[in-house]
């Protein structure tokens, strides 16, 4: 039992650096898609340039890609609890 706990415990730490480093890598994305398309049609000076982006960044905290990095915790968890039940009880 101690080793699964191990295993538990190693496994959730990967999976959180993991997770920080693709929600990162997603919000810089998505501010640099912001700041392109308004660059392509600038609509108004920097104070509005910063406005538009922060509506941008909110709506994308709303959406599901950001709903959907939860699955860097799901997937990897369900294979292990799947390996381990066909590993002991098959």
């Amino acid at each position: 039992m101690l080793a699964f706990v191990k295993l538990a415990g190693f496994l959730f730490l990967a999976l959180t650096v993991v997770y920080l480093s693709v929600s990162a890598y997603s919000r810089s994305v998505r501010r640099e898609r912001l700041e392109d398309r308004w660059d392509a049609a600038p609509q108004g000076d920097a104070a509005a340039r910063e406005a538009f982006i922060a509506e941008g960044m909110r709506a994308y905290e709303q959406g599901l890609r950001r709903r959907l990095i939860w699955l860097v915790y799901i997937l990897p968890t369900l294979a292990v609890a799947v390996i381990v039940y066909v590993t002991n009880f098959s």
